[in-house]
């Protein structure tokens, strides 16, 4: 069931890793320009999915959309792996100290504020951007790895090769990186991926409400917002940017699935 799930995820996620890709170079119609006497057309041999309010291409919309949403959950998983990480390697490895208690205290300070809320603060000082959307996402992700990597390096430092380390005069920081690191890599892996798919579904939500990619710039949950008030006679509208964000989100939660039950074969046998 595992290499199922990892395959049937991969391939998702490949489809919309693919057309945000080509979507750098080429889509079937430039979305900056409207061609109002086209406006809300369903899908036809022209405009395979149809058209929007605005005589755009949906098909092209998504497939911008498809950019957009990706890099967004990609930078702002990498900001909370980047900064959660190192923050949870120094809590494991200073366990029960002022500074691990700190850095966990803090985390649950950022836990008490939903990513929406982080980013209503941003925006109110800065203005509604992507580049706020990410920075509300990745702070957001930051205790989920922080979290993550102390539970799972607090396990390790009990360990024969951990102790050996210590009696050959390694520091706390040495013995992180090189031997508590590398063994909870599967863990970040699995978890990364996990947070890129809940990543795309905050970015489509910011977008929603107002608070991500402004225009001109495709954004699936903004495309969401523009039918909301068209769907009873437009609901193609509607219909494909929600299902391009299920089946993408489906992938990612299939992939992860995948590979934890490729990481950790305990999983295999109890599912089995």
């Amino acid at each position: 069931m595992g290499n199922r799930n990892l395959i049937l995820g991969a391939v998702l996620t490949a489809i919309f890793t693919g057309a945000a890709l080509i979507s750098m170079i080429w889509v079937p119609y430039d979305i900056t320009v409207l061609d109002i006497p086209n406006k809300i057309k369903g899908p036809s041999g022209a405009h395979l999915l149809g058209t929007d309010h605005f005589g755009r291409d949906i098909l092209s919309m998504i497939m911008a959309g498809a950019r957009t949403s990706i890099a967004v959950a990609l930078v702002a998983v990498g900001i909370g792996m980047g900064l959660g990480v190192p923050l949870g390697l120094t809590a494991a490895a200073h366990k029960g100290s002022l500074l691990d208690e700190l850095i966990m205290r803090g985390n649950d300070l950022i836990f008490a504020f939903p990513s929406l809320l982080i980013a209503i603060m941003i925006t109110a000082v800065f203005g509604a951007s992507a580049l706020n959307a990410i920075i509300a996402i990745g702070i957001f992700n930051v205790p989920v790895f922080a979290r993550l990597t102390r539970s799972g390096a607090l396990s390790l430092w009990t360990r024969d090769y951990v102790l050996a380390a210590r009696v050959a005069g390694k520091g706390a920081a040495r013995i992180s990186f090189e031997h508590i690191l590398p063994n909870v890599t599967n863990l970040l892996i699995v978890q990364g991926t996990i947070q890129f798919s809940l990543g795309i579904l905050a970015e489509a939500g910011l977008s929603y409400v107002g608070l991500g990619a402004q225009p001109p710039t495709a954004s699936w949950g903004r495309m969401l917002a523009d039918s909301q008030t068209m769907i009873s006679f437009a609901p193609h509208m509607a219909l494909f940017p929600g299902f391009a964000i299920l089946l993408t989100v489906l992938g990612l939660n299939l992939m992860g699935d995948g590979l934890r039950d490729m990481f950790d074969p305990r999983l295999r046998r109890v599912r089995g």
